[in-house]
């Protein structure tokens, strides 16, 4: 029995949902492993539409349970008012088949203030942070301040990790000219939430652990992209934390030898949302078009994503950062009707060709995208649920990434709707 870990191969809304919803047929747990509620998955079941930040994709699914690890930081009051949206959209959840790691850190009210007060008089170069709180909090996390879930179970315990909190937030906001934090209003929410939230919480490493032993197969879902991953990503314009399929085993306590197989999530063309360097962006005519075909908004903020070319330096990048085993191409359909593709296959630094992304945040953002150029195809892909109903130009297309990349196709996704999807490889019985 394999375990899979989903991560996106590229800057995030790569159709990460779609794809985790499909597996967690296959699959007994889904965890989610980091990231916040910065990071939105749409998932369309039945003509219905989900849109999940915080709980697992597999939530949605019966028969599942969900996992939310400890390398997540989690918005309890948002947490408490999604399971609620979820659930009048006709969905069981409750502590049979959802559990939070009892050491998760908390996003506290005051991080997302942190978070919104620092992008406003940042005049250098705006990150392009959504403003929900992820980054201070873990920040706190790494500080050794963080308030944890099972902090709430005692407050003698919770007042003085508050204590040692508000000593470092309220020296930051002496500085910003913000006021201090009512630390008497701050505890008293937390206790009123912390019944909601602790009849959740778990020794995750241990549920995981022992249902791993016992043959259950698990599904280890990111949030976000590999290339705003904190390390490996496009620096400082990134997320808050690792993205890459390393963190599926220190964001859930379950050993890296536990996981078989690496699926990466890869659009057919590229998208951005936010600041940071996109060698393949179009703004032309080419670019507005994918943007409509492709429906590029935000799950979570709704703001337009950036559109380009498929960037084949970046995706053979990420998939050797995480070690991925297989892609998943998704939105091959919204490539339906342009006469040329285009395919980056190196980049020209300064007249110096490269085969990488270099780390230098100046270089990134000098580097211009050698193309090469492909035949598109008339004919619709969308809804294709075998090679046989692909177009020979889109068979073309996917076997030149797959060379440039120098990683195989598992899956391809020919439309939002779950069945539209031909599998290739099954990650659970490779």
């Amino acid at each position: 029995m394999a375990n899979v870990v989903v991560v996106g191969a590229q800057w995030g809304d790569e159709g990460k949902g779609k794809i985790v919803d499909w597996l967690s047929e296959r699959a007994d747990i889904v965890v989610r492993f980091q990231g916040g509620h910065n990071a939105g998955h749409t998932l369309v079941i039945d003509g219905k539409t989900y849109k999940l930040h915080a709980l697992p994709s597999g939530v949605v699914r019966g028969g599942k349970l969900s996992v939310i690890g400890n390398g997540v930081v989690l918005d309890p009051w948002h947490l408490i008012d999604e399971i609620k949206v979820v659930r009048d959209q006709g969905v069981d959840i409750s502590s049979e088949n959802l559990v939070i790691a009892e050491n998760t850190p908390l996003i506290l009210p005051i991080h997302g203030e942190l978070d919104r007060a620092r992008e406003d008089i940042n005049k250098v170069a705006k990150i392009g942070t959504t403003g929900r709180g992820i980054g201070p909090a873990y920040e706190d996390k790494v500080g050794r301040r963080a308030v944890r879930v099972a902090d709430l179970a005692d407050r003698s315990t919770l007042e003085a990790r508050i204590d040692r909190l508000l000593l470092h937030h309220n020296t930051l906001r002496r500085g910003m000219q913000l006021g201090e934090i009512d630390k008497s209003k701050l505890i008293a929410d937390l206790l009123e939430i912390a019944p909601s939230i602790l009849q959740y919480s778990a020794p995750v490493w241990k549920v995981l652990n022992e249902k791993r032993k016992a043959g259950s197969r698990i599904l280890f879902e990111g949030a976000q992209g590999a290339l705003l991953d904190i390390d490996f990503g496009t620096y400082p314009f990134v997320t808050s934390s690792n993205v890459i399929a390393g963190q599926a085993a220190t964001g859930s306590g379950i050993g890296p030898s536990s996981i078989d197989f690496v699926l990466g999530i890869v659009k057919a063309y590229t998208t951005r949302v936010g600041e940071g360097p996109f060698p393949t962006e179009l703004h032309d005519n080419d670019g507005q078009r994918l943007g409509e075909r492709g429906h590029e908004f935000g799950t979570t903020t709704g703001r337009k994503r950036r559109c380009g070319w498929f960037d084949a330096v970046l995706v053979r990048q990420t998939c050797a950062t995480s070690g991925v085993t297989g892609i998943s191409l998704t939105k091959l359909d919204v490539l339906d009707g342009f006469e040329k593709l285009k395919i980056c296959i190196g980049y020209d630094l300064n007249g110096k060709k490269l085969d990488y992304l270099p780390i230098a945040a100046d270089q990134q953002a000098r580097c211009k995208p050698i193309y090469e150029e492909i035949p598109g195809w008339s004919e619709s892909t969308e809804g294709a649920r075998s090679w046989a109903d692909l177009p020979a130009n889109a068979i073309k297309y996917v076997r030149r990434i797959e060379e440039l990349i120098d990683c195989p196709v598992a899956l391809l996704s020919t439309s939002p709707e779950r069945e539209d999807t031909i599998l290739v490889t099954d990650p659970f019985e490779d």
